[in-house]
């Protein structure tokens, strides 16, 4: 049998482990995948483990897809980004990122236009990287806040975007056409909003990549009118595009799906 992985800390609220094990028993492969508790500082010994165990691959999320670029081959896509969120093992280990497309995918799939909208996305981390990068080469003006200015300001740098701080976003969410937040407040029951909902209005979209539970923002972009999109989608998608990387085959993306939202219902009861 062969082993994969999701490493992150914390790792309970990931839905990773349903969605692939389907996708292995759809595909008739005899593989199975783990969420493991990693921390920064034990990340590289993680890494190296895998490799040495024979791992098929792993994912990495919060907050270990920065710091895995220093110690994997990134692809070019990943370096330019500047963040892993999938590895590969072979002759090298070799970073790859698939956050941007996952996200791309979820917001085309729900008929959004990004060639020339003004874009407010919220985080400055590995998340944020990918899904900055890629709305830039599809023609968005990009705004960037975040908790720390100063990283936000290095990010939009990066894709020639604004940089903010989030005492900032009462003057941004009104302005912005879509909004996208792209941290991990909203994934605990309690988290505060990381802004006031009434700022939002009907024709803006709200893409919330946090995909455990149906987030404050998202009831708030409900209430008033606007165009919500939760990250189920996201997750599917680039995990789809990290299982065709492992094994080069075909993902099935509705069996996917499926088994991350009937995932969530089980965990509502």
């Amino acid at each position: 049998m062969k082993i994969f992985g999701i490493f992150g800390d914390p790792i309970e609220h990931s839905l990773s482990p349903a969605m692939q094990n389907a996708a292995f028993r759809a595909l008739g492969l005899d593989a199975c995948y783990f969420p493991f508790r990693i921390t920064k500082e034990r990340l590289e010994d993680a890494i190296l483990g895998a490799s040495a165990m024979g791992f098929g691959g792993l994912n990495l999320t919060i907050p270990l897809k920065e710091k895995a670029l220093k110690i994997v081959i990134p692809d070019d896509l990943a370096e330019a980004i500047g963040a892993v969120n999938t590895v590969s093992f072979g002759e090298d280990i070799v970073g790859h990122n698939t956050d941007g497309l996952g996200a791309m995918k979820a917001l085309e799939e729900a008929r959004v236009k990004i060639k020339g909208s003004s874009a407010l996305l919220i985080g400055a981390g590995g998340a944020a990287r990918a899904i900055a990068y890629t709305l830039a080469k599809e023609g968005a003006e990009i705004s960037i806040a975040n908790r720390n200015p100063g990283k936000a300001l290095e990010l939009a740098g990066f894709i020639q975007g604004e940089g903010y701080g989030l005492e900032d976003l009462e003057r941004l969410v009104p302005q912005a056409d879509v909004i996208i937040n792209a941290t991990s407040v909203g994934m605990m029951e309690g988290d505060p909003r990381l802004f006031d909902g009434n700022l939002l209005h009907i024709g803006q979209v709200v893409f919330d990549i946090v995909y455990n539970r149906e987030t404050e923002m998202l009831k708030d972009t409900v209430k008033i009118g606007a165009v919500a999109i939760d990250g189920v989608m996201m997750l599917v998608y680039q995990g789809a595009k990290a299982l065709e990387i492992w094994t080069g085959l075909k993902p099935p993306i509705d069996v996917m799906e499926k088994a991350v939202r009937e995932e969530l219902k089980a965990r509502e009861r």
